[in-house]
């Protein structure tokens, strides 16, 4: 005789207080699930690249500096201008390179910042590169 031969012909238990799952309920209760909630944006996190923040020898800081001189004695005229600059990434080393195309509105000398007509500030120490239609005028000249 088998272990189970007493209980094995008895009828399948139903509950009187609690009403049989259905096949889908049950089967959701197997389902997968996040275990690690996060994982994959820090995943995702972790694969983000991120640009180095280039290094600017002493004559291109001279350069960038005498353009940004040429814009801003100009500014009355508004002249279009294309300023590429870095921003550092807030959650990991390195950051990007934004470019905004615009008007100057102001230098803010005591902040070392550009301040853009579109409301886009941009520290001095950031800017890259400065492409300006005045620059044209003046080779006119």
């Amino acid at each position: 005789m088998g272990n189970y031969d007493d209980i094995i012909n008895l009828p399948h238990h139903e509950s009187a207080k609690h009403p049989r799952m259905s096949a889908v309920d049950r089967a959701a209760q197997f389902s997968s699930f996040a275990a690690l909630t996060g994982h994959e944006a820090a995943i995702a996190e972790t694969a983000r690249l991120t640009d180095t923040r280039p290094v600017l020898d002493e004559s291109r800081k001279a350069e960038l500096n005498d353009r940004l001189q040429i814009v801003l004695e100009h500014i009355s005229l508004k002249p279009e201008t294309a300023i590429t600059y870095f921003v550092p990434d807030a959650k990991k080393a390195g950051g990007s390179y934004h470019q905004t195309i615009g008007t100057v509105k102001k230098f803010n000398e005591a902040g070392h910042t550009i301040i853009m007509e579109n409301g886009t500030v941009i520290p001095i120490n950031d800017i890259l590169e400065i492409e300006s239609s005045v620059f044209g005028y003046l080779e006119k000249d």
